[in-house]
């Protein structure tokens, strides 16, 4: 009896081992996204938005795993905005390079309500990335992302006067 409390009570320590890994998945909702926007602190920021069910994105998720390899003082903010598992979410995530980034997850429904909060103009697409200037102007892109326009608008964008 007591080797089998013994192998249950070790079976449990390692299985909330492996969800540990899952912490850095954090949860977005509705009204949090200006001190998302603020998080930045006047400082350039992406806000990029990528579904584990969206084609595009899987192709294009281990390209920003490499952007910010090479660029890590690059202010971005990942939100996955499917209704899927947060396994399936970290999977991606690990196999992208991007386990330790600033990761959050739509809780809720993807919904009218919560794209207008963040742009009123748009419908939802993924992949989308907002871009936030050091002024606070917002340009979106939707579509696959050109890494070396991001990097001047980060990087660069960091450095005008």
């Amino acid at each position: 009896m007591k080797k089998y409390l013994l192998t249950f009570v070790l079976a449990m320590g390692i299985s909330h081992l492996a969800f540990a890994d899952k912490s850095n998945l954090k949860p977005y909702q509705g009204g949090e996204w200006s001190s998302l926007v603020k998080s930045a602190n006047g400082a350039p920021i992406a806000i990029h938005f990528w579904g584990v069910t969206c084609p595009a994105c899987v192709k294009e998720m281990p390209l920003w795993g490499g952007f910010l390899k090479s660029n890590q003082n690059a202010k971005v903010i990942f939100i996955q905005v499917d209704d899927v598992t947060p396994e399936s979410m970290q999977k991606m995530l690990n196999k992208a390079g991007l386990e330790k980034a600033n990761n959050y997850y739509v809780v809720g429904p993807f919904d009218e309500r919560l794209r207008y909060e963040i742009d009123p103009k748009w419908h939802g697409e993924t992949p989308t990335t907002i871009l936030i200037d050091k002024h606070g102007r917002a340009t979106r892109k939707t579509g696959l992302m050109n890494f070396q326009q991001l990097q001047s608008s980060l990087i660069a964008g960091r450095e005008k006067n």
